[in-house]
């Protein structure tokens, strides 16, 4: 049965941290790809991802040039005739890794792959990869097939958001980091369950959490991180009774269909 025929799905696996493998309308995008034990002296504390994960690709998109957000050892893992989608100043760190296709990204603009459109929404969180760097950009991106998915990569919280897509199917939210505290340019629990308020989506995902911690910290910081993905859910509990939150574990899927949508996206 044919894309054209086939009921409308949307599918997101949490591979950890910030990311994600999206599947809609037959089309995989990978977001911010972390696939690796370590990032500098972070350690992971989930399951490396099988390498179907990130095989068979449609596109790469990459929110912003943190380290832990533009992997240079996990880009090599990838196909390099995949298309890369990525903030300013970002295109010559890419190229030199192999990929042919790469679309340096501002708000607003957009990049069709297949029958799915990728739009790039704005963010608000720091943006150099090092101190005195290029100045680049931050992303979110909206995934537009016949439902739309919202990866908001690292953000704070703005009052935009309300207006990046009407009939939202399903929200990926920060709602943690690797460290003991989160400062306003990364949503939190509570942040992230405001977030709910403004775009109102029929299903929220928590990600950017369970997945790198320092080993300096002591066990009892480490345990805590875990805890960011409930806290937000008894937020949205209360100030968006009606989102679907689904707190999935490194590794798992849950799918969406057009029974569970709000509508057509704008």
């Amino acid at each position: 049965m044919g894309i054209e025929t086939a009921a409308a799905s949307l599918a997101a696996t949490f591979v950890g941290h910030s990311t994600v493998l999206l599947e809609s309308d037959g089309v995989r995008v990978l977001t911010d790809p972390l696939l690796r034990l370590r990032v500098g002296a972070l350690i992971r504390h989930s399951p490396l991802p099988p390498a179907a994960v990130y095989r068979d690709l449609d596109a790469v998109i990459i929110s912003h040039a943190h380290l832990d957000h533009l992997d240079v050892p996990s880009l090599r893992l990838i196909d390099k005739d995949t298309p890369v989608l990525a903030p300013l100043a970002t295109k010559r760190l890419i190229k030199r890794l192999g990929f042919a296709d790469v679309t340096e990204m501002e708000p607003g603009q957009e990049r069709d792959v297949g029958p799915v459109r990728i739009v790039a929404t704005p963010a608000r969180h720091p943006n150099t990869r090092y101190p005195m760097g290029a100045p680049g950009n931050t992303l979110g991106y909206l995934v537009r097939g016949r439902m739309t998915a919202y990866f908001a990569g690292d953000t704070g919280l703005f009052d935009e958001m309300a207006e990046l897509a009407v009939g939202l199917d399903l929200a990926l939210l920060p709602v943690g980091g690797w460290g003991p505290r989160l400062p306003e340019d990364h949503l939190n629990p509570l942040t992230a369950a405001k977030a709910l308020v403004l775009l109102q989506p029929a299903v929220a995902v928590p990600i950017h959490w369970g997945t790198i911690y320092p080993p300096w910290l002591p066990p009892a910081f480490n345990s805590s991180f875990r805890r960011w993905p409930v806290s937000f859910a008894r937020y949205a509990a209360h100030l968006a009774p009606g989102v679907d939150v689904r707190a999935l574990e490194p590794g798992e899927t849950t799918r969406i269909d057009a029974a569970e949508s709000r509508g057509a996206p704008a």
